[in-house]
């Protein structure tokens, strides 16, 4: 139960200063929070590039490792 707790107080505090930021640069709040709530449509292609690649990098790994515990 901890665990749920401080994984939701960090969640919050992590929303809301992300949410403070962007307020600070002049979006208004709902603007704000629809790039808290959906950051895949804030980054640009090279960040989304590496995301996609790391993605699948670790999917191939962890295909070999339960494979490789399946035999």
């Amino acid at each position: 139960m901890k665990i749920v707790c401080i994984s939701a107080l960090l969640l919050g505090c992590l929303m809301g200063f992300s949410i403070g930021v962007d307020m600070m640069q002049g979006f208004s709040f709902s603007m704000a929070l629809q790039n808290a709530y959906s950051p895949f449509r804030v980054m640009e292609f090279a960040e989304l590039f590496v995301f996609f690649s790391f993605f699948s990098f670790c999917s191939v790994l962890q295909l070999k490792y339960f494979t490789a515990h399946l035999k």
